[in-house]
């Protein structure tokens, strides 16, 4: 029998003081995330936000001709839906999900009256955006200048740090998808990887089996994101 994930499982959501916690936790909503499940596409106007518990949502870049790139992911340390509360209200990116579980989701109108109150959830939320950008730009410049055996190990760390333990269930065409190169290209650095004992990789299925050496063979633009991070939201670094 499932068990429905609670809220707190977002370490934003958690890390609320509890007067705002109550104020905000009877009007969240509980949204399955199947991989693939789309949640919004490029110039839709947002009514809702969500916060991801134990699932990972790529947030695409979509050209005339169909191809895509990830700027980003959103998992169990952010929300989704930031342009709304920036007041933009619509965005040009395509969010996706990448890694099946489930998010709870909140009325944009509903974040906005707490953020009236200009207490902890605005702080909260502005520091996340930040760390959001940084992601952005960084992965701007990795998928620039890097090789796709170093975007893979990024792409591949950062997914392990929104998700429990080291596995991730990912097939080598949609993480292509993702980091906008050909699917040969991830089939090489995953086989690459698979030799040299880093990873585990069968049918869609990938096992971390040596997060150090991971880490080694990964650029920089790993480390930037994650000491961003860390400085911004604290919280993250204790989070169990």
């Amino acid at each position: 029998m499932s068990v429905t994930p609670s809220p707190l499982q977002n370490r934003l959501l958690a890390a609320l003081p509890v007067e705002v916690q109550e104020r905000v936790m009877p009007h969240l909503e509980y949204v399955p995330m199947p991989m693939g499940k789309v949640l919004y596409e490029s110039g839709d106007t947002l009514r809702h936000v969500y916060f991801p518990t134990d699932s990972i949502v790529a947030l695409l870049y979509v050209m005339e001709s169909g191809a895509s790139a990830e700027i980003s992911m959103v998992g169990n340390e952010g929300i989704l839906g930031v342009s709304l509360f920036m007041g933009g209200e619509s965005t040009p990116s395509r969010a996706i999900v990448q890694s099946a579980g489930s998010a709870v989701r909140l009325l944009g109108q509903r974040l906005k009256d707490e953020f009236n109150r200009h207490g902890e959830m605005l702080q909260l939320m502005l520091r996340y955006t930040q760390s959001l950008l940084t992601q952005m730009a960084q992965t701007a410049v990795c998928n620039r200048h890097h090789s796709v055996d170093q975007q893979l190990c990024r792409w591949l760390l950062l997914s392990l740090d929104r998700l429990q333990g080291n596995q991730l269930n990912m097939t080598q065409e949609l993480i292509a998808t993702m980091l906008g190169v050909r699917r040969e290209g991830v089939t090489d650095a995953a086989g690459k990887l698979q030799r040299l004992g880093v990873i585990e990789y069968s049918r869609g299925h990938i096992n971390v089996l040596d997060r150090t050496q991971l880490e080694q063979l990964s650029c920089e633009c790993y480390e930037v994101v994650k000491k961003e991070t860390d400085r911004l939201l604290p919280y993250i670094r204790t989070a169990a």
